[in-house]
């Protein structure tokens, strides 16, 4: 089965639009999204909405850190994620917070794991960075395979049978088998706010037969999502920030 993996949306509408088309011309029979679903873009409502219908149609969600402080609020947020997460809850309707504060912080699936942040302690919101986060991520699940986002930076790490641990960032669009013999953590770029440098809209395809990875990069309308942030009277860096892949 082909899995389409997504993380990070963050209510951009042309961003999420464009990955759900290229995912679907890639033959993706399932969809997955890991979470930050809303805050910092404009189009909260749409995204909820269409993750709702994803999830009728038998995709996977979970809640993020933004998701979550719609209903619980997040302290530690810097003033511009909190000023987008104050004027996203009074967007959305009662039915919409209620699915963000009702999905799962992980899931599950044959030697698969899916989580917003990390697995040794996914309310903490930890950020895995580095070797040592992906270890200790790695080492709080039994399964094999690992898919998170919450960093907004494509990276896939590795641990052998002796917990020698291996990462690299993956080449855009070049299959990576995720071997056997080894454990294996692979982080999402974002869909909705890339902050790797390059502000095309990431996600992942995975074949769980051939078990290869592959990070895909699509160029979205990043104007027309950046001029709804700032018509929105939402922090201009937001938006800003979306031609910069910052």
């Amino acid at each position: 089965m082909r899995l389409a993996l997504f993380s990070d949306i963050h209510a951009n509408r042309q961003a999420f639009a464009a990955c759900l088309e290229a995912a679907r011309a890639r033959g993706a029979e399932r969809l997955i999204c890991l979470g930050d679903i809303v805050g910092y873009g404009a189009d909260p409502e749409w995204a909820v909405d269409t993750v709702m219908d994803l999830v009728a149609g038998g995709a996977i969600a979970l809640r993020g850190n933004h998701d979550n402080a719609i209903n619980a609020p997040d302290s530690g947020m810097n003033d511009d994620a909190q000023a987008a997460i104050d004027w996203t809850r009074d967007r959305l309707s009662a039915a919409r917070r209620r699915f963000l504060a009702e999905l799962p912080i992980s899931h599950e699936e044959d030697n698969r794991l899916y989580v917003h942040a990390e697995a040794s302690d996914p309310s903490k919101w930890h950020y895995v960075r580095d070797t040592s986060g992906a270890a200790r991520s790695m080492m709080a699940t039994e399964l094999q395979i690992t898919f998170c986002g919450h960093v907004h930076r494509p990276g896939l790490y590795s641990m052998s049978s002796a917990a020698k641990m291996t990462s690299f960032v993956p080449t855009t669009g070049m299959p990576v088998q995720l071997l056997t013999g080894r454990r294996w953590l692979a982080v999402l770029g974002s869909v909705g706010q890339p902050r790797d440098g390059d502000p095309a809209a990431s996600f992942a395809i995975f074949d769980t037969k051939s078990r290869e990875i592959t990070y895909l990069r699509v160029p979205y309308d990043v104007a027309s999502a950046a001029a709804k942030i700032k018509a929105n009277g939402l922090p201009h860096w937001l938006a800003d920030r979306l031609f910069l892949g910052r």
